[in-house]
């Protein structure tokens, strides 16, 4: 039934249409819903059609500015993020959220890799990120061509706008319709285990993903989001800017999700109901945020990494509301499963549970996807709920990585993509992610997952209200086993406390880290994430 239900996914007619055209069409029809709040200074807000208006009058100059067909952005989660977004795809060109959060040398990597020559931004945000690699010329200011709009023009359109039906106004104004195949967005991945790649997303994918978001109904039009996560994040780029421009749920922007009392404020302020984020983001709630600030949250939607041990019942003890753990990656556009709050309509599950949600693990897979686990020595299928390589179809598979098709060759076989994790499903069709491959060291032919000998480590020194890593493990080649682990650790720990502790803990020699080493801080990206290669670079110094 599962792989019926991809294959007939797959042949829905809207996953042909083009992200400009549905988004014209969505907002068109709603075009008094007050769609956007702004909280990064000052409390703006923003209806659908006057979002709309702005959007199409700036694509229209987009023309004129660069010739190329895709366009740098810059701006963090807020108005500037959704209207250069939304022009940018009105104008049938492509968007390419940067990561500013990555160092120069990156930074211009991206921007040659994606052969941009336009960069849409303001002037605050090139002063807020100075040392950001900014060419010469070609950089756009929103705020400033926006202040130029003629406001005759302006008003027409959304007179137009509020007057007219809207499929024969995005007729009328020549808004693109076919886009299928065709690359709608570029998102470079964070690069936790190497160089960031290009993740080449089509509008078959955005749209695909975001109705298969829409069936878990877990994001109604009703609800309000609260938007914090970068745009240069596939979570923040899709679940947070396209699926509410396509499907009508309001959002409450602020810039950065480590401001947590900022973000505490505007949920109390806008009652906001859905807070989505990632476990390294979430955590400090618990012990600076008072429960009645939260009081709205019906849930909290928590993905990137895998939840710790205990968080989630923490958080559902202190402050009441649901924790959903799901999971997905850049290249699925993000969302691949999602735990919810009930058994979704209309979806057929393995297993005969009804209920929705399983803790420990990251849901069941949303609708349109189909998944295999393979031996990861032998690549051949095991049995699904044997922990193996997780490999996955869908509608929302990404097209592949920019100028890199052998790398790409590495993980798409055919439509399906190796993703790189270590995976099972239980029979109710739950699935549990037991850590990436490459967080996996093979010791005298056994493999030992660096994540579980983290966790075992964080309990043993009761590190679990610490906000920022504390501890990581990484594996090392050792002549005499293959690989050896090394803890790194920003706190002083004895080899032999240490061996004990885990030795009590239940983990076998071969688990127990051969080697620590104190570092002043634990290297981390921009979503929280341990920065992988960074951390096999500390490793390996002697």
């Amino acid at each position: 039934m599962i792989d019926l239900d991809e294959a007939a996914f797959q042949q829905r007619p809207e996953l042909r249409r083009h992200l400009a055209y549905e988004s014209f069409v969505s907002l068109a029809s709603s075009p008094r819903q007050e769609l956007i709040v702004d909280r990064s200074t000052q409390r703006r807000t923003m209806k659908s059609g006057f979002l709309l208006a702005v959007s199409f009058m700036l694509s229209r100059r987009l023309t004129d500015w660069t010739s190329k067909t895709r366009v740098g952005i810059l701006f963090p989660p807020g108005l500037g993020a959704y209207i250069a977004n939304l022009a940018v795809v009105l104008a049938g060109k492509v968007p390419v959220n940067l990561n500013f959060t990555l160092g120069e040398s990156s930074a211009a990597a991206c921007l040659q890799k994606a052969d941009v020559d336009c960069l849409l931004t303001t002037e605050r945000v090139q002063h807020k990120i100075p040392h950001f690699p900014w060419p010469e010329s070609g950089i756009i200011d929103l705020v400033e061509e926006m202040k130029s709009m003629p406001k005759a023009k302006a008003l027409a359109l959304l007179s137009w706008i509020h007057l007219c039906p809207a499929k024969l106004l995005a007729k009328i104004l020549k808004v693109p319709t076919k886009g299928g195949e065709l690359e709608a967005g570029l998102l470079f991945t964070s690069g936790s285990s190497g160089e960031p790649k290009g993740v080449v997303l089509t509008h078959r994918n955005i749209l695909a993903n975001c109705a298969q978001i829409d069936a878990t109904g877990l994001l109604p039009a009703s609800e309000k989001v609260i938007a914090n996560l970068p745009i240069f994040h596939s979570f923040g780029f899709t679940v947070t800017l396209w699926y509410p421009l396509l499907r009508g749920c309001s959002v409450v922007t602020l810039p950065s999700p480590l401001d947590v009392k900022k973000v505490a404020e505007a949920v109390k302020a806008e009652s906001a109901t859905i807070l989505i984020g990632t476990p390294t983001f979430l955590k400090p709630y618990i012990k600076r945020i008072e429960p009645k600030q939260l009081a709205s949250l019906k849930y909290v939607v928590a993905g990137a990494e895998k939840t710790p041990e205990g968080f989630a019942d923490a958080w559902e003890a202190h402050f009441g509301s649901l924790y959903l753990e799901g999971y997905g990656l850049t290249e699925t556009s993000p969302v691949v499963s999602i735990n919810t709050p009930w058994m979704p309509k209309g979806v057929n599950y393995p297993g005969s549970s009804t209920e929705g949600s399983r803790r420990g693990s990251v849901g069941r897979m949303m609708p349109g996807h189909i998944a295999r686990i393979l031996n990861p020595d032998t690549m051949k299928d095991i049995d699904v709920t044997a922990v193996g390589l997780l490999m996955l179809k869908g509608p929302n598979i990404f097209r592949g990585y920019l100028g890199e098709p052998e790398r790409t060759a590495e993980v798409k076989q055919d439509e399906w993509f190796i993703t790189g994790d270590l995976a099972r499903f239980d029979e109710d069709g739950f699935l549990f992610i037991e850590g990436r491959l490459s967080r996996f060291s093979k010791i005298a032919g056994e493999m030992v997952p660096h994540g579980t000998v983290e966790e075992a480590l964080v309990k043993a020194y009761n590190l679990f209200d610490a906000e920022l890593p504390i501890l990581a493990v990484v594996g090392r080649p050792d002549e005499a086993k293959g690989e050896a682990l090394v803890i790194l650790a920003t706190m002083d720990l004895e080899h032999d406390d240490v061996r004990e502790k885990l030795s009590a803990a239940g983990l076998t020699n071969l688990w127990i880290p051969k080697e620590i080493k104190r570092v002043e801080v634990i290297p981390t990206l921009a979503t929280g994430k341990l920065d992988l290669r960074k951390i096999q670079d500390l490793a390996s110094e002697s």
